[in-house]
């Protein structure tokens, strides 16, 4: 499949998530989602500056507005990592983790530790029925740590 091809079929896909869950299917919608998804763990002012490559004029208050509504119906996940803004990502209903480089502030994703959500165990849940397991991994990463030696 063309790359052209891909962006139309994620799009389209994109567009009718958007009415699933009662929402107009619009540009600045589209846009977030196209510049998240181009950068994944961008914070807001990144995805304003990628947005603004399909809609010049858009603001960033509507970058905030258009963020916070595509994370309450599911279609981008917000990362809340300490010492860093709130940074958005495509890749949701997954459960996968991050890890944050604590040289650079690289985030990578990390798969579920177990295959399955929440993916841990907790030892004592206290009665609560745990759906999801936000685990931050911290570190090095390759090149941090090759500049370090």
């Amino acid at each position: 499949m063309t790359g052209t091809a891909a962006a139309e079929e994620t799009t389209a896909a994109w567009s009718a998530e958007l009415r699933m869950h009662g929402r107009r299917v619009t540009k600045q919608r589209l846009a977030v989602l196209r510049a998240v998804d181009a950068a994944p763990h961008s914070v807001a002012d990144d995805v304003a500056a990628g947005a603004r490559n399909d809609l010049p004029d858009i603001s960033l208050q509507s970058v905030y507005v258009v963020l916070a509504d595509l994370v309450e119906i599911g279609l981008l996940r917000k990362i809340e990592t300490p010492d860093s803004p709130a940074r958005y990502e495509t890749r949701v209903n997954d459960n996968h983790h991050h890890a944050v480089c604590t040289g650079c502030g690289r985030i990578e994703d990390v798969d579920c530790a177990v295959g399955h959500a929440p993916c841990l165990t907790p030892g004592n849940p206290t009665g609560m029925t745990i759906q999801i397991a936000d685990v931050l991994y911290r570190g090095l990463c390759t090149d941090c740590a090759e500049a370090a030696s």
